[in-house]
């Protein structure tokens, strides 16, 4: 199977099911397990790109859907690709719009041949095919593209699950046959629910699935926390992610809490990303090895201890909680710099360790 050049997966070592690795790209050498900062709009929200870097990053998410809805593929193609645009020197992965194309579901249909729907910002009528996803991530010019593919929700029925299996597939093979970019590799999507014997199904077609002697270079769970019990997710993990190919890098996509990445790297899982270290970052919320802070209590206003006394990020060593609950009681936009500074740290140093 031919993968793509400048792209390479190196296991390290393995404890169990648990291993560490290195997953080279042109622009970046990614030590696996890691946790992918999300810049939905070619940013991570409230952050430079330096301060990301510090974070340990070296690859970061991006939205093909909103960047496809502004500024535009076609502008930052012209201003040098997704990386130059934003100022990050390191990896770039874009996710395909399929996951919107879920959270979506007021405003879109879909249907064997891709889905149309209606922009969130202005109603404009819009059509994401397979063929069309690759071409905005082409134009973005990420390091790392995924594969177009549908979603079902969480406890969907059978004929659902099976029915986005079965266009996932369909998808994958058109998404492998579309033009491709010169340094830009694609990874393919297993979708299946919380069932076994259907994640196991279709990861065996993903994972062999080739076009013209082509296979993806990844493979990613998608489909899970999107409703599902955490209990059943967790079994579904436990049973499939060890059998993804050990040659690629293995990504659960939009995983999660400090406890879902430690039951995920337990199963053998090497990239995640998820929204919410910013997230609750911005709603005053700062994850620690102790638990989670909320930095809005009131028994926090005269404490001068840091956030994490565990935590070697810079906020740690400079700022008291204090201080941090009298910014977020105020509504301090450098409240939400500081703790998203911290957890993005926080989540750094727990794949790491």
């Amino acid at each position: 199977m031919h993968r793509t050049p400048g792209f390479h997966f190196r296991e390290e070592a393995r404890d169990g099911h648990a291993r560490s690795g290195v997953f080279t790209t042109p622009r970046a050498t990614i030590e696996t397990p890691v946790f992918m900062p999300v810049g939905t709009l070619a940013t991570v929200k409230s952050q430079t790109p330096a301060e990301v870097e510090a974070t340990g990053a070296r690859i970061i998410l991006a939205n093909t859907y909103h960047l496809w809805l502004r500024p535009g593929p076609e502008r930052i193609a012209e201003l040098g690709g997704v990386q130059k645009f934003m100022g990050w020197k390191h990896a770039h992965l874009t996710d395909s719009g399929g996951f919107q194309v879920f959270s979506l579901a007021a405003l879109r249909t879909v249907d064997d041949d891709g889905a149309s729907f209606r922009s969130h910002l202005d109603g404009t009528a819009m059509r994401l095919t397979p063929e069309e996803s690759m071409r905005i991530q082409t134009l973005l010019g990420s390091d790392v593209a995924m594969a177009f593919d549908e979603c079902p929700p969480g406890g969907g029925e059978a004929k659902v699950v099976e029915r986005a299996m079965a266009r996932t597939t369909a998808w994958a093979r058109r998404c492998l046959a579309a033009p491709w970019r010169d340094g830009q590799a694609r990874f393919g999507i297993v979708q299946g629910g919380t069932d076994v014997e259907r994640r196991l199904k279709h990861l065996e077609e993903i994972g062999q699935m080739t076009v013209d002697g082509r296979g993806f270079d990844g493979i990613a769970m998608g489909g899970f926390s999107v409703g599902e019990p955490i209990p059943e997710m967790y079994r579904a993990l436990s049973a499939v992610s060890h059998r993804m190919p050990e040659d690629r890098p293995r990504y659960l996509m939009g995983v999660g809490t400090p406890f879902d990445l430690l039951h995920a790297i337990g199963t053998g899982i090497d990239l995640f990303d998820c929204v919410l270290p910013t997230r609750n970052a911005r709603n005053g919320q700062a994850l620690t090895w102790h638990g989670r802070v909320n930095r809005k209590q009131a028994r926090h206003k005269r404490d001068e201890s840091p956030l994490c006394d565990r935590c070697k990020c810079p906020v740690c060593a400079t700022f008291t909680r204090a201080y941090i609950h009298h910014l977020v009681r105020a509504d301090e936009m450098l409240g939400a710099r500081l703790v998203t500074e911290h957890n993005l740290h926080f989540y750094g140093e727990l794949t790491r360790e």
